[in-house]
């Protein structure tokens, strides 16, 4: 998996700023006469959150404004209550003014993804995970992943060359479910099964892999499918899982619930920011 580190952080940003900047840059705050002068801004949270991204958010007003000095008030994974100061910015008013939005996108959009997946963690059994799938932004799949991780969750593959997930069209496709399963196994992989239905599962009990994917299947199908696994095999369910059914599935004893809302329909945190 990529890491998240300094370059990455700085990549990322960079195509951002340029997204917002690109032909002519500012042509707004290049209408203010007084638009060098030093100045301070608070982030302000305008709900309860977990907050993620704060280097993302800093790096935005570092690489418009080498001046910029970024206070954090929290750091990434703390909770946070509505109208409590993130960070506290001094830097040049065009400084503040360019980088603003581009900031709290960051922000706004790592801790919403890590405040959803809170809400989904305090929900569930101490022995179930949540987990995050590939169902992320283009080219911001290490931001919405790590976001996962600081609201408690855990991470899935990262991409195709990362693990081996047998789904229902692989399987339409081969046609031969346990040879295919076969050649996977000599590929020393870790290896997913998805499954989804009893007969199934019947078909690949015995085989030697990691971990069998339950999906869309009702919890009185997975209850009958976790006694004929025998503790065999890691097992997950995928498929509409909201908090609302979250608890439900949680208790029949499943290892893994991957969850794609957390990564793809996170509604993005509020905040503002303001001078002072």
């Amino acid at each position: 998996m990529q890491k998240l580190n300094q370059s990455y952080i700085k990549t990322v940003v960079k195509k951002a700023l340029e997204e917002d900047l690109r032909p002519r840059g500012d042509i707004t705050t290049n209408l203010i006469k007084s638009k060098n002068k030093m100045i301070k801004a608070r982030i302000i949270a305008k709900q309860d959150g977990v907050i993620a991204g704060l280097e993302f958010c800093k790096a935005a007003f570092k690489f418009v404004g080498r001046e910029t000095v970024f206070v954090k008030k929290v750091s990434d994974g703390k909770n946070i209550k509505k109208n409590k100061v993130i960070a506290e910015i001094k830097a040049k008013i065009k400084t503040i003014l360019i980088a603003e939005r581009t900031a709290l996108n960051f922000l706004n959009h790592a801790s919403g993804i890590a405040t959803s997946t809170n809400k989904f963690v305090k929900k569930i059994s101490k022995k179930t995970k949540i987990c995050c799938t590939r169902k992320t932004t283009p080219n911001l799949r290490t931001l919405e992943k790590y976001a996962v991780k600081i609201g408690g969750g855990y991470n899935h593959r990262y991409n195709l060359s990362d693990e081996i997930l047998i789904k229902d069209n692989h399987i339409s496709a081969s046609n031969d479910l346990r040879a295919l399963i076969k050649k996977a196994i000599k590929t020393k992989k870790t290896i997913t099964v998805e499954i989804e239905n009893i007969n199934q599962l019947k078909q690949v009990i015995g085989l030697r892999f990691r971990r069998i994917l339950f999906d869309n299947m009702k919890t009185s199908q997975i209850k009958k499918c976790l006694k004929l696994c025998k503790n065999r095999y890691q097992t997950e369910y995928s498929g509409n899982a909201s908090l609302k059914n979250i608890k439900k599935i949680s208790k029949i004893g499943i290892n893994r619930i991957s969850v794609g809302a957390i990564t793809h329909s996170a509604k993005s945190f509020d905040t503002t920011l303001l001078f002072r």
